[in-house]
Protein backbone atom coordinates (compact mmCIF):
# COMPACT_ATOMS: atom_id res chain seq x y z
CA UNK A 1 0.00 0.00 0.00
CA UNK A 2 1.20 3.54 -0.72
CA UNK A 3 0.35 7.00 0.47
CA UNK A 4 -1.16 9.74 -1.69
CA UNK A 5 -1.17 12.87 0.45
CA UNK A 6 -2.67 11.62 3.68
CA UNK A 7 -4.78 8.97 1.93
CA UNK A 8 -3.88 5.34 1.38
CA UNK A 9 -4.09 3.97 -2.14
CA UNK A 10 -4.76 0.24 -1.97
CA UNK A 11 -4.54 -2.11 -4.91
CA UNK A 12 -6.28 -5.41 -4.41
CA UNK A 13 -8.20 -7.03 -7.28
CA UNK A 14 -10.58 -8.72 -4.83
CA UNK A 15 -11.60 -5.33 -3.42
CA UNK A 16 -11.89 -3.70 -6.83
CA UNK A 17 -14.59 -6.13 -7.94
CA UNK A 18 -18.19 -4.89 -7.57
CA UNK A 19 -19.82 -6.07 -4.36
CA UNK A 20 -22.62 -8.41 -5.40
CA UNK A 21 -24.70 -8.15 -2.24
CA UNK A 22 -27.09 -10.62 -0.67
CA UNK A 23 -30.69 -9.84 -1.57
CA UNK A 24 -32.25 -12.70 0.40
CA UNK A 25 -30.13 -12.18 3.49
CA UNK A 26 -30.87 -8.44 3.53
CA UNK A 27 -34.58 -9.27 3.57
CA UNK A 28 -34.05 -11.80 6.38
CA UNK A 29 -31.75 -9.53 8.41
CA UNK A 30 -34.26 -6.70 8.44
CA UNK A 31 -36.78 -9.06 10.01
CA UNK A 32 -34.29 -10.58 12.44
CA UNK A 33 -33.34 -7.14 13.77
CA UNK A 34 -36.98 -6.44 14.60
CA UNK A 35 -37.00 -9.48 16.91
CA UNK A 36 -33.61 -9.16 18.57
CA UNK A 37 -33.03 -10.32 22.11
CA UNK A 38 -33.34 -7.37 24.55
CA UNK A 39 -29.71 -7.93 25.49
CA UNK A 40 -28.67 -7.37 21.88
CA UNK A 41 -30.58 -4.10 21.81
CA UNK A 42 -28.93 -3.09 25.06
CA UNK A 43 -25.52 -3.72 23.49
CA UNK A 44 -26.44 -1.62 20.48
CA UNK A 45 -27.41 1.21 22.82
CA UNK A 46 -24.19 0.82 24.79
CA UNK A 47 -21.99 0.94 21.70
CA UNK A 48 -23.88 3.63 19.83
CA UNK A 49 -24.73 5.81 22.80
CA UNK A 50 -21.06 6.48 23.52
CA UNK A 51 -20.09 7.90 20.13
CA UNK A 52 -18.97 11.53 19.93
CA UNK A 53 -17.76 14.09 17.42
CA UNK A 54 -17.09 12.94 13.87
CA UNK A 55 -18.44 9.38 13.71
CA UNK A 56 -18.02 6.50 11.25
CA UNK A 57 -20.20 3.40 11.33
CA UNK A 58 -18.68 0.31 9.73
CA UNK A 59 -21.46 -1.83 8.28
CA UNK A 60 -24.73 0.10 8.44
CA UNK A 61 -26.76 -2.93 7.43
CA UNK A 62 -30.44 -1.98 7.49
CA UNK A 63 -29.90 0.98 9.83
CA UNK A 64 -30.57 -0.90 13.06
CA UNK A 65 -28.34 1.42 15.10
CA UNK A 66 -29.79 4.70 13.89
CA UNK A 67 -32.52 5.01 16.56
CA UNK A 68 -29.81 4.99 19.25
CA UNK A 69 -27.52 7.65 17.77
CA UNK A 70 -27.04 10.65 20.07
CA UNK A 71 -27.78 14.18 18.92
CA UNK A 72 -25.05 16.54 17.83
CA UNK A 73 -22.70 14.11 16.09
CA UNK A 74 -21.33 14.35 12.55
CA UNK A 75 -22.21 10.91 11.18
CA UNK A 76 -21.32 8.92 8.08
CA UNK A 77 -21.74 5.18 7.53
CA UNK A 78 -20.45 2.63 5.06
CA UNK A 79 -22.31 -0.36 3.66
CA UNK A 80 -21.10 -2.17 0.51
CA UNK A 81 -24.18 -4.35 0.12
CA UNK A 82 -26.64 -2.53 -2.18
CA UNK A 83 -29.60 -4.49 -0.85
CA UNK A 84 -28.79 -3.51 2.73
CA UNK A 85 -28.39 0.15 1.71
CA UNK A 86 -31.74 0.11 -0.06
CA UNK A 87 -33.49 -1.23 3.04
CA UNK A 88 -31.64 1.18 5.32
CA UNK A 89 -32.97 4.13 3.32
CA UNK A 90 -36.45 3.31 4.59
CA UNK A 91 -35.37 3.87 8.20
CA UNK A 92 -33.77 7.32 7.99
CA UNK A 93 -36.98 9.07 9.10
CA UNK A 94 -35.90 12.28 7.42
CA UNK A 95 -32.51 12.47 9.15
CA UNK A 96 -29.26 13.29 7.39
CA UNK A 97 -27.50 9.92 7.60
CA UNK A 98 -25.17 9.56 4.61
CA UNK A 99 -24.13 6.03 3.69
CA UNK A 100 -21.26 5.30 1.28
CA UNK A 101 -20.66 1.98 -0.55
CA UNK A 102 -17.10 1.65 0.83
CA UNK A 103 -15.71 -1.66 1.99
CA UNK A 104 -14.21 -1.76 5.46
CA UNK A 105 -10.87 -2.88 4.00
CA UNK A 106 -10.55 0.23 1.77
CA UNK A 107 -12.07 3.30 3.38
CA UNK A 108 -12.21 6.46 1.25
CA UNK A 109 -11.40 8.82 4.13
CA UNK A 110 -8.17 10.66 4.99
CA UNK A 111 -6.03 9.60 7.93
CA UNK A 112 -7.21 10.66 11.41
CA UNK A 113 -10.69 11.69 10.19
CA UNK A 114 -12.89 10.40 13.01
CA UNK A 115 -13.28 10.76 16.76
CA UNK A 116 -15.24 7.52 16.95
CA UNK A 117 -15.57 4.45 14.74
CA UNK A 118 -18.18 1.87 15.69
CA UNK A 119 -19.52 -1.40 14.39
CA UNK A 120 -22.16 -3.92 15.42
CA UNK A 121 -22.40 -7.53 14.20
CA UNK A 122 -20.34 -6.71 11.13
CA UNK A 123 -16.80 -8.07 11.40
CA UNK A 124 -18.07 -11.63 11.12
CA UNK A 125 -18.80 -10.88 7.45
CA UNK A 126 -15.93 -8.56 6.50
CA UNK A 127 -13.86 -10.27 3.82
CA UNK A 128 -10.47 -9.29 5.28
CA UNK A 129 -10.99 -8.35 8.94
CA UNK A 130 -7.32 -7.73 9.75
CA UNK A 131 -7.03 -5.28 6.89
CA UNK A 132 -10.29 -3.61 7.94
CA UNK A 133 -8.93 -3.11 11.46
CA UNK A 134 -5.84 -1.48 9.97
CA UNK A 135 -8.18 0.93 8.22
CA UNK A 136 -10.04 1.65 11.46
CA UNK A 137 -6.72 2.53 13.08
CA UNK A 138 -5.80 4.73 10.15
CA UNK A 139 -8.95 6.86 10.13
CA UNK A 140 -9.20 7.27 13.92
CA UNK A 141 -7.81 10.45 15.43
CA UNK A 142 -5.21 10.04 18.20
CA UNK A 143 -7.11 9.10 21.34
CA UNK A 144 -10.21 8.16 19.35
CA UNK A 145 -12.43 5.21 20.22
CA UNK A 146 -13.35 2.06 18.34
CA UNK A 147 -16.62 0.80 19.81
CA UNK A 148 -17.79 -2.69 18.87
CA UNK A 149 -20.43 -5.37 19.39
CA UNK A 150 -19.74 -8.75 17.78
CA UNK A 151 -20.44 -12.46 18.16
CA UNK A 152 -17.43 -14.72 18.70
CA UNK A 153 -16.25 -18.26 18.17
CA UNK A 154 -17.56 -20.47 21.02
CA UNK A 155 -14.76 -21.35 23.45
CA UNK A 156 -15.71 -24.97 24.12
CA UNK A 157 -13.84 -27.76 22.38
CA UNK A 158 -16.98 -29.22 20.78
CA UNK A 159 -18.85 -25.97 20.13
CA UNK A 160 -15.74 -24.28 18.78
CA UNK A 161 -15.03 -27.11 16.38
CA UNK A 162 -18.68 -27.14 15.34
CA UNK A 163 -18.43 -23.45 14.50
CA UNK A 164 -15.35 -24.18 12.40
CA UNK A 165 -17.13 -27.05 10.66
CA UNK A 166 -20.27 -25.13 9.71
CA UNK A 167 -18.50 -21.92 8.65
CA UNK A 168 -18.08 -22.76 4.92
CA UNK A 169 -21.80 -23.44 4.47
CA UNK A 170 -22.93 -20.81 6.97
CA UNK A 171 -21.11 -17.94 5.27
CA UNK A 172 -22.76 -18.81 1.94
CA UNK A 173 -26.23 -18.83 3.46
CA UNK A 174 -25.70 -16.03 5.98
CA UNK A 175 -24.46 -13.10 3.94
CA UNK A 176 -20.78 -13.92 4.47
CA UNK A 177 -21.04 -14.46 8.24
CA UNK A 178 -18.21 -16.50 9.80
CA UNK A 179 -19.39 -17.97 13.14
CA UNK A 180 -15.81 -18.88 14.08
CA UNK A 181 -14.24 -15.41 14.04
CA UNK A 182 -12.05 -14.46 17.03
CA UNK A 183 -12.77 -10.79 16.68
CA UNK A 184 -11.68 -9.60 20.13
CA UNK A 185 -8.25 -11.19 19.67
CA UNK A 186 -8.06 -9.66 16.19
CA UNK A 187 -8.77 -6.20 17.58
CA UNK A 188 -5.97 -6.56 20.11
CA UNK A 189 -3.59 -7.95 17.48
CA UNK A 190 -4.31 -4.93 15.28
CA UNK A 191 -2.81 -2.62 17.90
CA UNK A 192 -5.74 -1.69 20.13
CA UNK A 193 -6.11 -1.78 23.89
CA UNK A 194 -9.58 -2.83 25.02
CA UNK A 195 -10.48 -0.50 27.88
CA UNK A 196 -14.06 -1.69 28.41
CA UNK A 197 -15.69 -5.01 27.72
CA UNK A 198 -19.02 -6.60 28.50
CA UNK A 199 -20.94 -9.52 27.08
CA UNK A 200 -23.37 -12.40 27.36
CA UNK A 201 -24.15 -15.63 25.54
CA UNK A 202 -26.97 -16.42 23.16
CA UNK A 203 -27.10 -20.17 23.61
CA UNK A 204 -23.56 -21.39 22.86
CA UNK A 205 -22.58 -18.17 21.07
CA UNK A 206 -20.57 -15.58 23.04
CA UNK A 207 -21.44 -11.95 22.37
CA UNK A 208 -18.93 -9.23 23.23
CA UNK A 209 -19.10 -5.45 23.23
CA UNK A 210 -16.48 -2.97 24.24
CA UNK A 211 -14.34 0.06 23.67
CA UNK A 212 -10.86 -0.12 22.12
CA UNK A 213 -8.22 2.59 21.95
CA UNK A 214 -5.42 2.47 19.36
CA UNK A 215 -1.99 2.01 20.87
CA UNK A 216 0.35 4.77 19.59
CA UNK A 217 2.49 3.35 16.79
CA UNK A 218 5.74 4.31 18.51
CA UNK A 219 4.66 2.13 21.48
CA UNK A 220 3.06 -0.71 19.53
CA UNK A 221 6.02 -1.15 17.22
Amino acid sequence: MARNGDRFRRSDPALDEPFQGHRGFAWLWERMVRHEDPRERAMRKYVTGGVTGRVLEIGVGVGANWPYLPEGIDYVGIEPDPYMRRRAERHKDGRDLPVLPDRAEALSFPDESFDTVFTTLTFCSVQQPDRALEEVRRVLKPGGQFRFFEHLRPPGRITGRLADFITPAWKRAGGGCHPNRRTVQAIEAAGFTITERRGFSLGPVPMAAGVAIPIPLRVWW
